[in-house]
């Protein structure tokens, strides 16, 4: 049993997005229905839609940064109702066996998670769609509540951009008096500020722009490192607890390990791809320093992320767009042209 949905995909690598139908499962005993309010635009949708990674399966639609309102329930569903304000992330199902799984570490489910987007259900095979449409029908354990008082709108990016800025900082116990660095300023960057502030950490910008120094304060930073400034560089060498890279594209990471302390960590949450140029071992050596990753987090972290954010007063800063303006949307990521996030106001699908 299937429904039919509208929504925009992309058709091919170089085509713009357009106005798309498919076809949604009818729920199953577990499934949460949600009428789509908001979706954030995330800059990995751009990826996928042009094939950046070379595993996109067209016709696709984007979106896994989703906020909804329950329209209807299965029938073992216990935690949701009709009406109730919830969120999906990035991931609508895992194998929920692994190790990772039953740690509560979906996103790194060994036989693989199911993506909102771009993915294969694991139960009928059909593709996933993602939150540019109408409605998404999504298994209770992989839905959230949005806590009272967070704005929904600007609560749609947390679901990638917060979390994955999220998760490292509460993996490595960022807290009280830790001194922590968040390199760029855009939607994981402005996230990291907000959230090592919060849990009252000394927090440093790191960019290359000389003018951000007033938006970082603005978002939490007590102060701002030129990273083009060789002595400025040079007189925070051994400052830092967790350096947050959020860097999207291949740089070079030695100057950043030699601001760490002795056992700090230098967190990649933006690049994906081959380390260059090489990184020098001495430094790693000498000062026991480590270079970790990090991806999104479980669906019990992202509860409690959201639930944090709403007991801090944390929202994405997010610019507003009807689903018409998606391409040119698309085109302003490229040029990084937005503060800090696009989010699609859905109602403007039915335009």
């Amino acid at each position: 049993m299937t429904d039919v949905i509208n929504g925009y995909a992309a058709a091919a690598s170089d085509a713009d997005l357009a106005p798309f139908q498919f076809t949604r499962r009818h729920p199953r005993a577990d499934d949460v229905v949600i009428d789509i309010q908001y979706c954030g635009v995330c800059h990995s949708d751009l990826h996928q839609a042009r094939n950046d990674w070379g595993n996109t399966r067209y016709p696709v639609v984007p979106g896994h940064e989703i906020i909804g309102r329950v329209i209807s329930v299965g029938e073992s569903v216990t935690r949701f109702k009709a009406g109730d304000v919830v969120g999906v992330g990035c991931l609508v199902d895992s194998c929920g066996e692994c190790a990772p799984c039953c740690e509560g570490e979906e996103q790194y489910c060994v036989n693989q998670p199911t993506p909102t987007y771009n993915g294969i259900d694991r139960h009928d095979g059909l593709a996933t769609y993602g939150g540019y449409s109408e409605r998404i029908v999504v298994a209770e354990r992989f839905v959230l509540r949005v806590p009272d008082g967070l704005d929904a709108k600007a609560a749609a990016p947390l679901l990638c951009a917060g979390i994955t800025s999220y998760s490292p900082l509460r993996h490595w116990n960022v807290g009280q008096g830790d001194k922590v660095a968040v390199v760029g300023l855009g939607g994981l960057g402005h996230m990291g500020l907000k959230f090592a502030r919060a849990m009252g950490a000394e927090v440093t910008l790191i960019t290359r722009n000389r003018d951000k120094e007033q938006e970082a304060r603005r978002l939490g930073a007590e102060h701002v490192l030129v990273s083009s400034d060789a002595a400025q560089m040079a007189a925070a060498a051994g400052r830092f607890d967790v350096i947050l890279d959020t860097v999207p594209t291949a740089h070079d990471l030695n100057p950043y390990l030699a601001m760490l302390h002795l056992n700090g960590t230098l967190v990649l949450v933006g690049m994906i791809g081959p380390i260059a140029p090489p990184v020098h071992s001495g430094v790693l050596v000498t000062g026991r320093r480590s270079i970790a990753g990090s991806a999104i987090g479980g669906v019990e972290e992202m509860q409690e992320m959201l639930d944090f954010c709403a007991a801090h007063g944390i929202c994405c800063d997010v610019e507003m767009i009807e689903m018409q303006d998606i391409n040119g949307a698309y085109e302003r990521l490229l040029k990084s042209d937005v503060r800090y996030r696009f989010v699609i106001d859905m109602t403007t699908l039915k335009r």
